[in-house]
């Protein structure tokens, strides 16, 4: 028998590895035999079997997710059966693990039965006598801390033989602080960063937990200074979501939205480590079809795009794209000549939008009725010259006129179908256009949208895009046979599905439209992100908001329409907003779009930001005015703030501030003003990634790579980085982002390059983990709240 605790943990991970590699085989061993099998031509046989093969495949994603650091945690609870007398033993992991015999080995951390994990404590221990936290390398278990929450175990653990004592040796003080796993949670905070985000599931903490768990219903908004862990609350919120609401939000799927493209690989791990795979990640840049933003305009611009009467603005425009003629227009027609009068047109454009369908979906009533007005007059005309006309001659007229090029001009001047892309490029690039329809405008507001019709999309256009999509439908070609023809196929598949589930005896586990989602269409099966990506229409069943003080009203509208049963998390700090058309007030931002169905939640825990720094960042906010979110920083750091002044050259003091850095860090962020940024990443590049042998020997660089040196090099910029030691980035890239250690160059740069500067600043100095430094140019002092003994380079 093992003869230490630590050992016999051990014994019990090492069962549960053996568990979930048998599952695994089983699993693959079906997927093996769904994939040979032959269905011949039959296309049931073919949606039954295609349908199957992606069910195993997506279980056996998530087993092979979850393989590192399955179990992190164990509770011994009093029992609560009469007459009974030992405690029950539940282990917590991240997924849930069943025997052979159908008992249950390891609980799912989201299972109701797991929640006293994260929310006993010593005053409300909910049953739980004793809590145990895995801390484990791969799959490997290297040590156990245990939290006693009822004081009578101690005096039973110290008279027990040797081994079960080692619970008493561990210590029980965590049972009467303010944190839950304190030392597993402390470990977590002070490992090093790898560049991406990890999981947070074996330390989360009574008030995250309580978010985390809170009812799926409305909108939940999460409030909280720098490091106290929204994201990570948000991300474990969407995972414990779609498990308990699995069969609403498997098909539909769950839309997380971050600020920047840095952000998104940062944290794109961290679902799938939790055993979801299927969540959509996106920026805001992104969230139209065809498009891929990642610039945005000059701060005026973006303000100026991001007001909600830039809605108006885009349904003015579509509206002055139905023209009436101004006077009566001549065609002709098989050799006759036929006067169209602007009434007929006029009459059309009105039939059409009393419909209150979209522009290019009513064009189709214009069209249909302008026609038919036409043949009508067309044939008067004939009668009166003398020829009969009868029914079959109209319909014939109607398609004589519809085959028409001259017809096809008329219509078209009057109801030309637009894209979106069309209509936007055409505003910004015509300004009598714009002048028309902004008659209360000054020509320097005007100015701000001017550019030309090659420029690429903004960040800030994707939300007009979105809503000139509303307003203009798609386009008449879209709808196609092919289109006919899948919708007919999905029904058919539904009703497939159905019978399917009948004959593997399988209801009640699985819809039959979860099913007929994966159904092969011709020869293809698409994931939930795959088909919502080309479809701008696609609805989510949860949709996720990171950073989200800094949304414009536009893009607000853009998100809701995304999710019609307003179902979201946001995540964001009001004090935080550097955007110019970010909201003021969670009010502001939120009552247009969600009237009173939202409800606020507030962190109010600094993890991750040593308490020095946050010091010295909330004196700078102060002194700037900012509003914060206060905080609890949860420990000191062992740093004190680097100031560097610049006796010359800056980049030369960036340059050995870097190398000073690198020498203790594992993960360094150099956080830059926007215009300097390509400077100072080529700078960087030239002097150290030509020397990643040296730099790594000195425990910074090289990671990954054998004898430590990188064959990528040391140096990288914007999201790329955070593959590498060093990451260059600008203030608004590293939003939402935690790094070892963070030189920021140039402050004041920073500050002054947007209206909203100084928060952007604040937010940048809240990334590190262990180490700030600040390198200011020649000639300038330090800002107030980061001046401590500067070292003059």
């Amino acid at each position: 028998m093992p003869s230490s605790e630590l050992e016999r943990e051990r014994a019990v991970i090492a069962s549960f590895y053996r568990r979930l590699d048998q599952l695994r085989a089983e699993v693959e061993a079906r997927l093996g035999a769904v994939q040979r099998g032959n269905v011949g031509s039959n296309h049931q046989a073919r949606s039954e079997r295609d349908s199957f093969a992606r069910l195993h495949e997506d279980n056996l994603a998530q087993l092979n997710e979850v393989d590192a650091r399955i179990a992190f945690g164990r509770l011994q609870v009093a029992a609560d059966e009469p007459g009974r007398d030992s405690d029950e033993i539940h282990y917590i992991g991240r997924i849930g693990l069943r025997d052979t015999d159908q008992s249950t080995m390891l609980l799912d951390w989201r299972a109701p039965q797991a929640g006293a994990f994260y929310q006993a404590t010593a005053a409300h221990p909910l049953g739980v006598r004793a809590r145990r936290h895995l801390t484990m390398r791969e799959r490997e278990l290297t040590r156990i801390d245990d939290e006693v929450l009822d004081a009578t175990l101690l005096d039973e653990l110290r008279g027990a033989p040797s081994g079960a004592a080692d619970i008493a040796a561990h210590g029980s003080a965590a049972a009467s602080g303010t944190l839950q796993g304190e030392g597993a949670l402390l470990a977590a905070l002070t490992a090093e960063r790898t560049g991406h985000m990890h999981d947070i599931v074996a330390t989360i903490q009574g008030e995250q937990d309580r978010i985390i768990r809170s009812e799926m219903r409305g909108a939940l908004v999460v409030q909280g200074g720098p490091g106290t862990g929204k994201t990570a609350v948000a991300l474990h919120r969407a995972a414990f979501l779609i498990y308990a609401n699995r069969e609403r939000l498997k098909s539909a799927g769950v839309l997380v939205v971050g600020p920047s493209a840095a952000f998104v690989r940062y944290i794109e791990a961290v679902l799938p480590s939790l055993g979801e795979t299927g969540v959509v990640m996106r920026t805001l840049g992104s969230l139209f079809p065809g498009v891929e933003a990642d610039a945005d305009d000059r701060a005026e611009v973006a303000a100026l795009k991001g007001r909600l009467e830039m809605s108006g603005l885009l349904a003015r425009a579509v509206r002055s794209r139905q023209r009436v003629p101004a006077e009566a227009q001549q065609i002709t027609l098989n050799g006759d000549t036929l006067t169209v009068q602007p009434a007929l047109i006029e009459n059309a454009i009105h039939r059409a939008q009393r419909t209150g369908k979209p522009h290019n979906v009513a064009r189709v009533t214009f069209v249909k009725h302008a026609i038919a007005e036409l043949a009508n007059q067309l044939a008067t005309q004939l009668a009166a010259a003398g020829a009969t006309i009868d029914d079959s001659d109209v319909a014939a007229l109607r398609e004589d006129l519809r085959e028409s090029y001259e017809v096809r001009v008329l219509l078209n001047t009057a109801w030309l179908p637009l894209t979106p892309e069309k209509l936007l490029g055409d505003l910004y690039a015509r300004p009598e256009w714009l002048a028309e329809l902004t008659p209360r405008w000054t020509p320097e507001r005007r100015a701000l949208l001017a550019r030309e019709r090659s420029a690429p999309m903004t960040v800030s256009d994707v939300a007009l895009l979105d809503e000139a999509a509303e307003l203009l439908g798609d386009m008449p070609a879209r709808r196609s046979a092919a289109d006919r023809e899948r919708e007919r196929q999905r029904e058919a598949d539904i009703e497939n599905a159905r019978a399917a589930i009948r004959n593997m005896g399988v209801e009640g586990m699985v819809s039959a439209e979860a099913l007929a989602d994966g159904f092969a269409e011709r020869g293809e099966r698409m994931t939930v992100a795959e088909r919502a990506a080309s479809d701008r229409s696609w609805t989510y069943g949860h949709v996720v908001v990171d950073e989200a003080q800094e949304l414009s009203p536009m893009q607000w509208r853009l998100l809701v329409r995304k999710s019609p049963m307003r179902s979201f998390t946001i995540v964001g700090d009001i004090a935080q907003v550097s955007s110019p058309a970010g909201a003021r007030s969670w009010t502001e931002a939120l009552n247009a779009g969600f009237g009173d169905r939202w409800r606020l939640e507030e962190l109010s825990v600094n993890y991750r930001t040593p308490a020095q720094i946050a010091r010295a960042a909330e004196s700078f906010a102060g002194h700037a005015k900012l509003p914060i979110t206060p905080a609890r920083a949860v420990r000191e750091g062992d740093w004190p703030i680097h100031t560097v002044l610049a006796a010359s050259d800056l980049a030369d003091a960036v340059l050995d501030t870097v190398q000073l850095l690198l020498a203790d860090a594992g993960n360094l962020a150099v956080i830059v003003p926007a215009e300097s940024v390509d400077d100072i990443a080529d700078t960087l590049r030239a002097a150290l990634d030509g020397e990643a042998g040296s730099v790594a020997a000195t425990g910074g660089a090289g990671r990954g790579a054998p004898g430590g040196v990188s064959t990528r090099g040391i140096v990288g910029r914007g999201a790329a980085g955070l593959e590498l030691p060093l990451a260059v980035l600008t203030a608004r890239e590293a939003k939402g982002l935690e790094f070892d250690a963070v030189l920021i160059v140039d402050p004041r740069g920073i500050v002054a390059e947007t209206p909203r500067g100084a928060a952007a600043l604040y937010v940048a100095a809240t990334r590190p983990t262990q180490r700030l430094a600040m390198v200011y140019p020649r000639g300038e002092s330090a800002l107030t709240g980061f001046a401590e003994t500067p070292t003059l380079f």
